[in-house]
């Protein structure tokens, strides 16, 4: 079987008469590590598009994060606040210890303006209003950041705060935070936040307004550079979380406990834009060769030299529909491929009946419709399983000086 860019050596599996699709995980490749190093306690490097982990050093080991807690802190208060609703500054975000917008008692200022303050300025005080307005009360936030963390499959994470002061119980790895990052480039307002490099907001108290510059530089020392987030406590010291974008390719690096991170950022992204670029290996709407059957899905993956070519594939049909009725439901979807490389599944793709694909989705919904173990008989069952689970509810030391 032979597609447009990768040779395709397919077994086909029949799967009986029923129409439960379960879209697992996916798995990635194991990476690279040979030509690049850190002065970090800990790093990871992660394809956006993909999720695919293509630098990893101690990366699962539980660490002191600092303000990189407000990349969890921003996506949440995006996923389940009102971006124009007004959010008040109370007694507890007041004078917040560490880095803060100097916000005043009883301050209002829209939920938007704060996550900017939050993510350019570090503002302590700003995460703690945004915690206690969007979650009843800091504990209550905690509670939702902690939940993300478990859908996510965060499994080396606990959050205490919604700031990263140090405190016991409050942690994340390399890796954890790569994953997570990733995820949250996908949502458009998390994405605009953290590339902006100068902010203005209105202050109600000055004839001036506020304005706020990026505290990470590598959006100035990084041809490409669109995010993320500085951290720093003096038990934690510096921490960063960098993105850049070459192309179509948008890649994440991390690094905890680095007194060189902004060179060695660089060396991470040159490492994976050189090293691992991305291929798209299937197009929607492409007809599978030999099949009356199409992609229902663009597909896309970073390889590094010579693992293209070992890509193989497994047609998974589901069995036909026995009635016009069930047939109308499925929406012509007949089964997915399922990607390989090494015998891991890297990816898979519903096929569908020619001419009966299903309305394009955003790739980000596509994205996490795939990373969901949801049954799916039907195009409007998977979509929904998808939605639900992306908007499901479910200090001690040195301050904050990032």
């Amino acid at each position: 079987m032979n597609m447009k860019r990768v040779h395709f050596r397919s077994s086909l599996v029949l799967v009986s008469c029923c129409l439960l699709l379960l879209f697992a995980p996916i798995a990635a490749a194991e990476p690279g590590r040979e030509s690049v190093s850190t002065h970090a306690k800990a790093a990871s490097l992660i394809d956006v598009e993909s999720g695919r982990i293509l630098y990893s050093s101690h990366g699962d080991e539980p660490m002191l994060i600092a303000s990189l807690t407000k990349i969890m802190t921003a996506i949440v208060a995006i996923e389940y606040g009102d971006l124009k609703s007004k959010v008040k500054v109370g007694k507890n975000a007041f004078a917040k210890e560490g880095s803060s917008l100097f916000l005043r008692l009883g301050e209002e200022m829209t939920l938007e303006n704060m996550l900017y303050g939050l993510m350019l300025r570090s503002g302590n005080d700003a995460a703690t209003a945004i915690a206690e307005h969007v979650g009843g009360s800091e504990e209550g936030f905690v509670h939702l950041m902690n939940a993300k963390a478990e859908e996510l499959g965060l499994k080396h994470t606990h959050f205490a705060n919604p700031h990263g002061l140090d405190a016991e119980g409050h942690y994340s790895s390399a890796n954890d935070l790569a994953v997570l990052t990733a995820y949250a480039m996908h949502n458009p307002v998390f994405k605009e936040i953290v590339k902006t490099q100068v902010k203005t907001a209105g202050n109600p108290y000055e004839p001036w307004d506020y304005k706020w510059s990026n505290k990470n530089k590598m959006l100035r020392l990084y041809e490409g550079a669109d995010g993320v987030k500085t951290g720093y406590t003096k038990k934690a010291l510096r921490c960063l979380v960098s993105s850049a974008t070459r192309g179509d390719q948008q890649l994440v690096a991390v690094t905890l406990n680095d007194g060189n991170d902004w060179n060695d950022h660089s060396a991470l992204l040159d490492f994976g834009f050189n090293r691992f670029p991305l291929e798209t290996l299937i197009e929607r709407g492409e007809k599978l060769q030999g099949y009356e059957l199409v992609a229902g899905l663009d597909f896309s993956y970073p390889f590094s030299t010579g693992e293209q070519e070992r890509v193989v594939t497994e047609l998974v049909l589901n069995g036909r529909p026995k009635t016009a009725d069930s047939a109308d439901k499925s929406f012509g979807l007949r089964g997915t491929l399922v990607l390989k490389l090494g015998g891991v599944s890297i990816g898979q793709v519903p096929v569908y009946e020619p001419g009966r694909l299903p309305p394009a989705t955003t790739p980000y919904a596509e994205k996490y419709a795939l990373t969901q173990a949801h049954p799916a008989d039907n195009w409007l069952q998977a979509i929904g399983s998808a939605l639900r689970a992306l908007f499901r509810l479910g200090a001690e030391g040195g301050g904050s000086h990032d």
